[in-house]
């Protein structure tokens, strides 16, 4: 699957006869095969450039246009013949022309020229090594418009994803910038105007503080199906103490009776808590007479009787309190203080308990309904013997995709961790079969993505609320990004409202996660680029379910090759030292995977706990890598065994 453009008539060059297994090589039919291939190239890369007349706008964008044309129009051959006559002579095999398609293969004809004792005038040789040097700064440049001068040390920037916490913590912000950040990404997915205002007034703050420059970078939403909401239990919160192998208690569970205004909003059901205190709203009353040493005593919903015991209070309106022994509470569970033996009781009830979705979990070769009204999900239902009554059925958030879907299309929920296929289609629905789940099944929850790779969704790349969210971004941010790119008619969509706010010359970033996107790339790139300073993220997470794990380094590849031959910088981001950033601790993998990352001109870190360390470790890979890889070529520094 490769750019559309890549996609047409394949070379009908006679170069097989040119595979070399030894003794001399054919060097005037290698000359001629390879004239010949550069007037294809030439011919073609002309007839492309007609059909982008009207998009490259910036003119310093021109001469990138023009290689990414020739680059497209040199791999619509197959070259290999070719190259290994060519490493066997000790010439250029064009393994690494992405930057100067043109140039190298003059470089390569004029080479064999000289080889046939004829001559070449200097003027031609200089013209081709200037034409090789200026591409490394071509790309500099463009990436510079993007993002501004990298640091000293490398040359690869870090894109660093900002957690909600950015927006009250100024000094977690400081931080990152001081440890490596160059750009902030803010995910207009989550939080809010309120919230998304005081992390740019903190990323301003820090670069004033620290002199140094930081873009704000915000992206877009965009049309992210997802599951709809899954029809809910009992209101049921578990408590859980820490035990140890052998079963004794090593962690009493920690409580946090809580009168406050902050005890108003329902906890969620489910949560275990013995590491930290789990708030219970309770009456204000209630609380105040409860001291620190009293005893709580209250009967769980399997009918256990429990006791609380508090500890110490936290304000007039807190209370920690330990419980030995695991519970189950539901709203309306009755606590009994009883501050003394033959004292009176009172009694509070737990306040506000949320109701916790039931368990939707399906196996391979399960059944599951895709349903077409919003309605709840549910689990499958089955009689005494094992025998379905009625499939699982879950919404997804838009229904216009029932109008794309056909029998045989590939359907993906929750970055692949689920993977079905479209039997028939009803008034209902879609009906799936599970051809892919963990053994013991998986859970289907509330707000998980669905991808449908096979399926051409009739969906504007800008919703209503990314309209809304571009007046801020269009006041507050230096880059915007567009997710879901599918074809370049998505970034003249942007353009439009981008113009409509008056900021037509904003950067673009197009997020590169779908199989349309990796098909269009070339009028994605020529459009976006044009227009804009640019640049392409390789979203690998909805990628790798769109095009299938088994192809996503290959593709990855390509997507690097082309971007380097339009000149564009490219964003490596998803699961960069997910380990390390997650829980403290980096894999082998991820540590080849961010060194591998330094070929990109910038590297993006998600949100975490550790995402500073990660931010460290990412600084000293990176910048040691700089003295060893230069985008495809092996820098050979001295070694020293």
């Amino acid at each position: 699957m490769l750019p559309r453009a890549r996609r047409k008539a394949r070379s009908t060059l006679p170069v097989a006869d040119l595979s070399w297994q030894g003794g001399s090589p054919d060097v005037a039919g290698l000359l001629a095969r390879m004239e010949q291939l550069r007037n294809a190239v030439d011919q073609a890369a002309r007839a492309l450039l007609r059909e982008w007349r009207a998009h490259p706008r910036v003119r310093v964008y021109q001469p990138s246009a023009a290689n990414l044309a020739a680059y497209i129009a040199l791999r619509r051959h197959d070259l290999r013949p070719i190259q290994s006559v060519l490493a066997a002579l000790g010439l250029s095999s064009l393994g690494r022309c992405e930057g100067h398609v043109m140039a190298a293969l003059d470089a390569v004809i004029h080479a064999l020229r000289r080889m046939q004792g004829a001559r070449v005038a200097r003027l031609k040789i200089a013209r081709v090594a200037g034409a090789i040097t200026r591409d490394p700064v071509l790309l500099r440049r463009h990436t510079n418009r993007l993002f501004g001068a990298p640091p000293a040390h490398r040359w690869t920037r870090f894109m660093v994803t900002l957690p909600a916490e950015a927006a009250s913590d100024y000094g977690f912000v400081r931080d990152a910038l001081k440890q490596g950040m160059d750009c902030a990404r803010i995910n207009c997915a989550h939080d809010g105007p309120a919230a998304w205002r005081r992390m740019v007034r903190h990323v301003r703050r820090a670069e004033r503080e620290l002199g140094r420059p930081c873009r704000i970078l915000m992206d877009l939403g965009g049309p992210k199906l997802r599951t709809g909401p899954v029809k809910t239990g009992d209101a049921l919160l578990r408590i859980k103490v820490g035990r140890n192998a052998r079963g004794r208690l090593v962690a009493p569970a920690r409580v946090l009776l809580d009168a406050s205004q902050a005890a108003a909003a329902p906890v969620p059901a489910g949560r275990l808590a013995p590491r930290e205190p789990l708030p219970l709203a309770v009456e204000r009353a209630w609380l105040d007479r409860v001291r620190p040493g009293e005893r709580i005593a209250f009967t769980d919903v399997r009918g256990r009787k429990r006791v609380l015991t508090a500890r110490r209070r936290l304000g007039a309106d807190r209370v920690v309190a330990t419980l030995a022994k695991g519970a189950w509470i539901g709203e309306l569970t009755g606590l009994e203080h009883a501050p003394r033996r033959g004292a009176k009781h009172r009694v509070s009830a737990v306040c506000a308990i949320s109701a916790r979705p039931l368990e939707i979990r399906v196996e391979q070769g399960d059944a599951l309904l895709v349903t077409r009204e919003p309605v709840p999900g549910e689990p499958g239902r089955f009689d005494r013997r094992g025998r379905l009554l009625q499939a699982a059925h879950i919404s997804c958030s838009e229904a216009a995709v029932f109008g794309a879907l056909r029998a045989g299309h590939q359907v993906w929920i929750d970055d692949g961790k689920i993977g079905a296929v479209v039997e028939t289609l009803d008034e209902r629905g879609a009906w799936l079969r599970v051809t892919h789940a963990r053994p013991g099944g998986e859970r289907i929850a509330p707000g998980k993505g669905l991808n449908f790779p096979d399926s051409a969704l009739p969906l504007p790349v800008l919703s209503p609320l990314d309209r809304a969210d571009l007046d801020f971004v269009a006041r507050h941010a230096d880059i915007v990004g567009l997710s879901f790119v599918r074809s370049a008619a998505d970034l003249d969509a942007l353009a439009r409202e981008l113009a409509r706010r008056r900021r037509g010359n904003l950067a673009v970033i197009a997020k590169i996660e779908t199989r349309a996107a990796v098909r269009n790339l070339p009028e994605i790139i020529v459009r976006g680029a044009g227009r804009h300073p640019f640049g392409v993220m390789i979203a690998r997470g909805d990628l790798a379910v769109e095009i299938g794990y088994e192809r996503l380094a290959e593709i990855q590849e390509e997507i690097l090759w082309l971007c380097e031959a339009a000149h564009v910088p490219v964003i490596w981001a998803t699961q960069v030292l997910e380990g390390l950033v997650k829980r403290g601790r980096p894999t082998r993998a991820e540590i080849s995977d961010a060194a591998l990352s330094q070929r990109a001109e910038c590297v993006m870190l998600n949100k975490g706990p550790f995402l500073l360390q990660a931010l460290a470790v990412l600084d000293n890979v990176v910048a040691r890598m700089r003295d060893h890889q230069r985008k495809k070529t092996a820098q050979y520094r001295a070694l020293h065994w």
